[in-house]
């Protein structure tokens, strides 16, 4: 089963990668802060607060949900986590791009070699439709395609 979405590109860029869905709010802050403090190269989520994502590595997958939440550093932690290469393949939103997610992308794309294309408003039939362990396709117009 294949179904392409079509959002707003914040982060032009193209990749294939695995989905990993979060159907709440994705805390930048509390999911990559042990990768980034103690070295975890897979990125594993260490939010016990998002069900969908604890535990689960996110180093190179197409981190897909609804909208990012909580710190203010959110954006600081996107780019940190792409200049110590633990960033996702891409960041999918089904919702509107907060400006802080939006600084952290722009800035890992613009000041580091490991850019993260970026897509938003792709609406909740995205994230309704995609299941972690899709594939994951992105191309550089904002088409997004979901395949299973």
């Amino acid at each position: 089963m294949k179904k392409t979405f079509t959002g707003r590109v914040v982060v032009k860029g193209e990749c294939k990668a695995e989905a990993l869905v979060s159907h709440g709010g994705f805390n930048t802050l509390a999911s990559y802060q042990h990768s980034l403090m103690f070295g975890d190269k897979t990125a594993k989520c260490s939010d016990q607060n998002n069900p969908d994502l604890y535990g689960r590595a996110m180093a190179g997958k197409a981190l897909c949900m609804p909208q990012t939440i909580g710190s203010t550093t959110g954006g600081l932690v996107l780019f940190c986590a792409a200049s110590m290469e633990r960033q996702a393949a891409c960041l999918l939103f089904s919702k509107p791009i907060d400006s802080l997610a939006a600084a952290g992308a722009i800035l890992a794309d613009v000041w580091t070699e490991h850019s993260m294309p970026t897509v938003d408003s792709l609406g909740d039939e995205f994230l309704s439709f995609v299941q972690s362990g899709d594939t994951i396709t992105v191309s550089s117009d904002g088409k997004v395609t979901v395949e299973r």
